[in-house]
């Protein structure tokens, strides 16, 4: 595992982390400057892709999510967002990029959980063993 001097995610390392999600597509409803990353029509990232530092903000379960906040100076509630289920995770060298990743994967993983199976099926997608909570 990468330590915490790791090089900045950047925004583009970002967005092609979003977008090698299956089904993932990148919006911009709230105008130009953020992005807004979406799958079967659902909202799993977004980010001011020219913001330094970089932010993005995802979903969480919320006991984890209180759990981070609580481990992370970087990791605090959701910006404009519900702060129960939303962080926003502040890009700037201090978190292991594994641990970004997979923050954005979960975020990921419960939008999908919640969905159709069908759509689910369509997606290709397989959670770790029975859903995120595992």
């Amino acid at each position: 595992m990468l330590g915490c001097d790791d090089p900045l995610m950047d925004a583009k390392a970002l967005r092609t982390w979003c977008l090698e999600q299956p089904g993932a597509i990148e919006e911009f409803p709230f105008g130009p400057e953020t992005s807004v990353f979406k799958v079967a029509r659902k909202i799993f990232a977004i980010s001011a892709l020219d913001r330094a530092p970089l932010n993005v903000s995802v979903k969480c379960e919320p006991e984890l999510a209180i759990a981070l906040r609580r481990s992370y100076p970087a990791i605090r509630p959701g910006y404009h967002l519900n702060k129960r289920h939303w962080n926003t995770i502040t890009l700037d060298g201090s978190l292991p990029e594994p641990l970004v990743r997979d923050l954005i994967e979960d975020s990921y993983d419960l939008i999908v959980s919640a969905l159709p199976a069908r759509v689910r099926d369509k997606l290709g997608w397989a959670s770790g063993a029975d859903g995120p909570d595992t």
